[in-house]
């Protein structure tokens, strides 16, 4: 009986031997099989691909799992069947030119109605297992429009679905159906997002929201390779229902999670974004976490549509670490030194471009101009689209008096003078340049520090946003901001007068006693972190669940934020992977806040008691 035979009886019948045409002859490879058939004997096959036992890093996790499919499929000219999220994943990881060097020639939705019959075309289906994905996969497989169909599932899918799918595969096309856990946007090695918003009613889960993360921590475990114990925040209800949640399904999937026992067990730790509201709030100055702050970054794409002058072939530009040196190099370095970055990078392309006057006189000429164009055409499109994006970056900063904002901002969040701040940010509410979602956030940062001082103005800067004309809608943002993460809600002391002198950094490296006034700021998960670190994290505050508990040293961290992490907090575990030997840390968020996101209209519902969202 063929392979495809196999798929195509699926039944729930009782377990037999394993069937020898569906399991793959792979070194490094986990599986858990599940009896499927009584009349043909097969398992299907779920793969957990091996990554080495040091490995941190969730984009290399989703790259082998794409490069892993596209090679089972064997030779010859395929089409990459996704949904509208795991075109999101694929693309984060892969450029369409490196995955049609893996012969797909072809990428395609699966609700798509407009495909057209291609059966010289091997089709790679990568899909999350939701109920719309499977219903159009019964409908694929009753009228198939390809040759063969190689099925993978982001996440783990039920027994009754593999069935009515292989009841639809009629004329036995299916070759292979496996689980591939890559159910998550791999922004960086050591940054993933599972790209939500609205993840909350009130203080509760929204319940669709609180399934989908669980898939997509336990998604991240498992490409991990992690069985981890579990810490949450004590103060967040939120926080206890998703670390109860994953517990569940690693429980009710012991056999995926039995993995090699290291000597120091891995540690999830989840967190709750309302407890510190103010991290999403500051204007960023590393290039990674700015462009995502004035410009916005979706799956590594800027829609630059908008700047002024903007030529066509700018409008949208991705920035992939993955696929880019120069993003690669300076994701973490700070606007000053990008911009000696960027000078520097237009004089080596202004000595690597060929010369107008260059002649060609011999087959030997010709050759090497032929083989340096690809690598100049590249250079050349580097350059356009950095001095691009820094340049759109420099006016924003100009237009909307940044660095005078930014100072304001790190005074509220990090020092202890009412006086100074109540001061600075009436002068700068004053100011007709700064934008209305600059005074908004200034006077959002004002409530969260200042909320209980005997002197508070607040009502006076909320009289000053009415009188520069912002709508009541923003004016409330205010409000729902404190009600969000406010003292009364806070779990940690987010705040404290020592922040200034402790976590004061550089602007410019070498420049050694030179107080940076745009950074001095630090991430509350900074200190969560080293305290944790250092077997200091209190157990009353984050305890763990279940009786187990660590005693050593941590060595791979997990960390979620629910409500969504920000690319200041990536740096913060950027850096203590690089400071902490031994250690390797990886965060995640239902998404990747800037402030926009973080204090939009449309996050009212997920910020507002109930009693406030009518």
């Amino acid at each position: 009986m063929t392979q495809a035979e196999c798929v195509r009886h699926v039944t729930s019948g009782t377990r037999k031997e394993v069937c020898s045409s569906v399991v793959i002859a792979a070194p490094q490879v986990k599986r858990r099989k599940n009896p499927l058939c009584s009349r043909c004997s097969l398992f299907i096959c779920f793969c957990l691909w091996s990554l080495s036992v040091a490995i941190m890093n969730v984009t290399l996790a989703v790259k082998q799992y794409i490069s892993k499919m596209i090679e089972i499929s064997g030779p010859g000219m395929k089409v990459l069947l996704m949904d509208k999220e795991t075109t999101s994943i694929v693309s984060v990881v892969y450029t369409q030119s490196e995955i049609l060097q893996k012969e797909v020639y072809l990428f395609e939705r699966i609700d798509s109605q407009n495909r057209d019959n291609m059966k010289h075309l091997k089709a790679i289906c990568f899909l999350r297992p939701t109920k719309e994905n499977v219903e159009h996969l019964i409908q694929e497989l009753r009228r198939p429009k390809y040759s063969v169909y190689f099925i993978y599932f982001s996440n783990v899918i039920s027994k009754s679905e593999i069935k009515a799918l292989a009841e639809a595969d009629e004329q036995e096309v299916v070759a292979e159906v496996q689980e591939f856990y890559g159910d998550f946007i791999a922004v960086n090695p050591h940054l993933f997002s599972l790209n939500l918003q609205g993840v909350t009613r009130g203080r509760s889960w929204e319940p669709s929201m609180l399934a989908r993360c669980t898939q997509g921590l336990t998604s991240v475990l498992l490409a991990l390779k992690k069985c981890p114990m579990i810490r949450y925040q004590l103060s967040s209800d939120m926080s206890k229902r998703l670390a109860e949640s994953v517990k569940q399904i690693i429980t009710k999937e012991y056999e995926l999670f039995d993995f090699r026992k290291t000597e120091v067990p891995p540690l999830l730790l989840i967190l709750d974004r309302s407890d510190d509201a103010i991290t999403p709030l500051l204007n960023q100055w590393t290039y990674q976490a700015m462009v995502h702050e004035l410009l916005g970054l979706n799956n590594n794409r800027i829609d630059l549509s908008r700047v002024p002058g903007i030529s066509k072939d700018l409008r949208e530009v991705v920035l992939s670490a993955e696929n880019d040196e120069f993003y690669a190099n300076n994701l973490y370095l700070n606007f000053g030194e990008i911009g000696t970055n960027i000078k520097n990078l237009m004089e080596d392309f202004q000595k690597k471009k060929p010369k107008g006057q260059q002649k060609l006189e011999s087959i030997s000429d010709m050759k090497a101009f032929v083989d340096n164009y690809p690598q100049f055409k590249k250079m050349s499109g580097t350059v356009s689209k950095h001095v691009t994006v820094v340049g759109e970056l420099s006016r924003l900063v100009s237009e909307r008096q940044l660095m005078e904002v930014s100072e304001v901002e790190q005074e509220l969040a990090c020092q202890n003078d009412h006086s100074s701040a109540q001061q600075n940010v009436r002068r700068l509410l004053q100011n007709p340049r700064v934008s209305e979602l600059d005074a908004v956030r200034l006077v959002m940062l004002y409530a969260l520090r200042y909320e209980r001082h005997s002197s508070s103005i607040l009502s006076s800067l909320m009289d000053e946003l009415s009188r520069r004309g912002v709508s009541e809608r923003h004016r409330r943002m205010v409000q729902a901001a404190v009600e969000y993460g406010g003292k009364r809600i806070r779990g940690s002391d987010l705040i404290t007068p020592t922040d200034a002198v402790s976590i004061t950094k550089q602007f410019f490296k070498g420049l050694k006693g030179v107080e940076n006034v745009y950074t001095q700021h630090q991430p509350l998960l900074h200190d969560t972190l080293d305290q944790m670190i250092k077997g200091r994290l209190k157990d009353s505050q984050f305890p763990y669940l279940g009786a187990s508990s660590l005693r050593d040293r941590p060595q791979d961290i997990l960390v979620f934020m629910i409500g969504g992490a920000t690319y200041e907090e990536a740096l913060t575990v950027y850096n203590l992977n690089r400071s902490t030997p031994g250690v390797r840390i990886v965060l995640g968020g239902s998404n990747i806040h800037n402030t926009k996101s973080f204090s939009s209209p449309g996050s009212l519902k997920t910020i507002f008691r109930p009693k406030d969202s009518r």
